[in-house]
């Protein structure tokens, strides 16, 4: 039987949420691709379980998670049945519903009818009667934002949410979808957007407008699909996402430009006493404007290497200058 670490909350700093009653951790770890079919559930659980252990308590998903979709979710729900049965009240789950999850015209985007029907699978999938928060993953185009608003107030009417959350939505998208949300009586939590050193859009008005809502922001991609890492150092290594034949990240991303770009910036980490990819997450942490990053794993070593992050997420004026210097032309 798993037996969590007694001092699992003891080095693991807690930010509220927005103006809510609810803490995250710093680090949050994302199911999104490394709890498929493809790896063992052996390796999955130690990975969770390693988490806990060091003060993760929100685990992050999405229906199509996996692969294949769903897949993250079925690996979680065990891990709900198993390790953490009497550890839910310690726990949070959030997962979301936006991107293609079956075919035909009810298995994407933000209809009522797609975000209840893909919630009840998510509930399904992780044994759960209800997730901690449930987000609308993209804006729809063609679907008033009152249906796709109205339907995450139903869910936590029907008790299937304790919160709901936006996640990819533009800084005027996300005012007018809060302000909806006010008035149905289910207050925005979060915002989920892609951040990092070298994907700032962020800044442009999204963060200002969190903070004037009294929103949680957490942010995925902090290491820009392990750029901001030191596998880049030396070009494209082999077996690396850029190698392969990933959509998210191909060898025309890593120019010379940007390794010298990032021997700079793992010089500027060196001198924190930390790799470049512990100092990429303290950098999105900075200044506590961003609640929480979403970190993946594929192994216990690179999560505790993530999570050693949190040790020194202070920055002097001088080191911010040097960084914003070293990203101006990314």
């Amino acid at each position: 039987m798993y037996m969590p670490s007694p001092d699992r909350y003891q080095a693991m700093p807690y930010r509220r949420t927005g103006r809510s009653g609810l803490r995250l951790p710093a680090l949050s770890l994302g199911l999104w691709h490394n709890f498929g079919s493809d790896r063992t559930a052996e390796t999955q659980g130690q990975i969770l379980r390693r988490a806990f252990d060091l003060g993760i308590t929100h685990f992050d998903l999405a229906n199509n998670y996996g692969p294949p979709p769903g897949a993250a979710e079925t690996a979680m729900g065990r891990a709900l049945r198993t390790d953490f049965a009497r550890l839910r009240d310690e726990i949070v789950v959030s997962t979301k519903a936006g991107y293609l999850m079956w075919d035909g015209p009810y298995g994407e985007w933000g209809s009522r009818k797609y975000l209840l029907g893909s919630l009840d699978q998510s509930l399904t999938r992780l044994g759960l009667d209800y997730v901690d928060i449930f987000y609308s993953h993209r804006p729809d185009p063609d679907t008033p934002l009152e249906e796709t608003m109205g339907a995450l107030d139903s869910a936590v009417r029907q008790g299937k949410a304790l919160y709901v959350g936006l996640s990819n939505y533009s800084p005027e998208q996300t005012r007018e979808a809060a302000r909806i949300l006010k008035e149905l009586g289910t207050p925005l939590l979060i915002h989920q957007p892609r951040y990092s050193m070298l994907d700032r859009w962020v800044e442009d008005g999204l963060l200002t407008t969190l903070d004037d809502l009294g929103v949680g922001s957490i942010a995925y991609s902090p290491l820009e699909q392990g750029i901001l890492s030191d596998r880049y150092l030396k070009g494209i290594p082999a077996g690396s996402r850029a190698a392969g034949s990933s959509p998210f990240l191909t060898p025309e991303s890593v120019t010379p430009e940007l390794v010298a770009r990032l021997r700079a910036l793992d010089l500027v980490a060196s001198e924190r006493g930390q790799t470049l990819a512990q100092m990429a997450l303290a950098w999105v942490l900075r200044g506590g404007r961003v609640t929480s990053a979403v970190v993946g794993a594929s192994s216990v070593a690179q999560l505790e290497n993530s999570v050693e992050a949190v040790r020194n997420l202070e920055f002097g004026d001088e080191e911010l200058a040097r960084i914003e210097e070293l990203l101006k032309t990314s």
